[in-house]
């Protein structure tokens, strides 16, 4: 079984606090996904070290093939020791899913896993093994389509402590949330902002500790192919538009009133042009049989960056970032498929010049729509998309 995964988290910092005492690392291997939460002692520049250091040296070694022991043994001789509690201290999760199904789950410290199955919370017995004077738990397991695992610091169990909550939320009471959760969201981004966002509300806005969620959700591929701009050569128009939907299982965007017209041309498939203009910034989308769908060009990609940054910086990522993913215009609807609906990118841009945007007399590589295809590439980089770029 070959097995893809959507992850995604979200963190609150500590009220009054400039960096978040957690940190988050995901990263690919050939054959896996890796997600690692790191909750760093106290809060502030202190924790935000202790936890960058625990996630980054676990992160590295893992990805050079070290074992667990390793790993600990490095956190325990790197960490700095702090002159006040005497120790060097930072709790950590790991998850790794491999492609092939199997998945190996290490917690030191941290709440444990929530992990969800078919709408239902899955039991993650204990294995407590000591490393280091650590008592760390490990789990190996399998997962399959539409599985949910939820990482967490303490953050989320300490929410509501002494105010709406004598004893903060508990492991359970998160987890029945998580669970009801699942069955309303469809992406990794909402099911993390979802939970952190009831931590926020138990402690009333005003976070009492630094809050991550992380989560990771088994879910078939989903490419997404995407065009925009005719080809310099009007000969390549055919085999460009071959390429873009060469592939029965990807999505498919057409960006641009000239590229939709030479897809309707080229695939004989007539498109009908939207008179809704539910956002007057950005102009309508249109309709056209065997494409997902098909918008303006450089308006439109412009509003689609402008929310994939958003979305890069996590911090902005609340109830309204999905309000206005979830808005029925061209610019939302592309950004909402990528971010939730796409696990790898293929672009196909045109390089003939289109002297409404630009001056033709600038070379394509200084062109409006070559600038933001560029920054379009390097913002889904940061999101962790596979991106291919194919010129014409």
């Amino acid at each position: 079984m070959g097995v893809t995964v959507d992850v995604a988290y979200k963190s609150l910092n500590k009220f009054t606090e400039i960096l978040c005492g957690d940190s988050v690392e995901i990263l690919k291997t050939v054959d896996s996904d890796i997600l690692i939460l790191a909750d760093g002692m106290g809060s502030g520049v202190k924790a935000n070290i202790l936890s960058t250091l625990t996630s980054k040296i676990l992160g590295t070694m893992f990805l050079n093939g070290a074992t667990l022991d390793e790993c600990v043994d490095t956190i325990v001789e790197t960490l700095p020791v702090c002159q006040v509690r005497g120790v060097a201290y930072s709790t950590f999760s790991i998850l790794q899913v491999f492609h092939s199904g199997d998945a190996y789950l290490v917690e030191f410290d941290n709440p444990g896993c929530i992990f969800i199955r078919d709408g239902k919370l899955m039991e993650i017995p204990q294995s407590i093994r000591e490393i280091d004077g650590k008592k760390i738990n490990e789990f190996r397991f399998r997962v399959k389509k539409g599985d949910a695992l939820i990482l967490m610091s303490d953050g989320t169990i300490h929410a509501g402590v002494g105010q709406l909550l004598n004893f903060g939320w508990l492991w359970e009471d998160i987890a029945d949330y998580a669970v009801k959760e699942y069955g309303k969201t469809v992406s990794a981004v909402r099911l993390a902002t979802a939970i952190c966002h009831a931590c926020d509300e138990l402690y009333m806005f005003r976070p009492g500790d630094d809050t991550t969620v992380a989560c990771m959700r088994i879910i078939d591929s989903k490419p997404v192919h995407l065009m925009t701009g005719p080809a310099s050569n009007a000969d390549d128009d055919e085999r460009m538009v071959a390429d873009f939907v060469g592939d029965p299982n990807a999505r498919t965007i057409v960006c641009g009133g000239t590229s939709s017209t030479i897809v309707s041309r080229v695939l004989k498939k007539p498109l009908d042009v939207s008179l809704d203009y539910v956002d007057p910034e950005i102009p309508p989308i249109a309709f056209m049989e065997g494409i997902d769908l098909v918008t303006e060009g450089v308006l439109t990609l412009n509003r689609v960056l402008q929310l994939l940054r958003r979305y890069v910086k996590k911090e902005s990522v609340a109830e309204d970032f999905f309000e206005e993913l979830d808005k029925p215009n061209g610019g939302s609807m592309v950004a909402k498929m990528i971010i939730e609906d796409c696990t790898e990118i293929h672009l196909f841009v045109g390089k003939a010049i289109n002297s409404a945007y630009q001056n033709p007399g600038l070379p394509f590589d200084l062109g409006i729509r070559q600038n933001l295809v560029e920054q379009l590439k390097n913002t889904l980089e940061e999101m962790g998309k596979p991106v291919t770029v194919t010129y014409y």
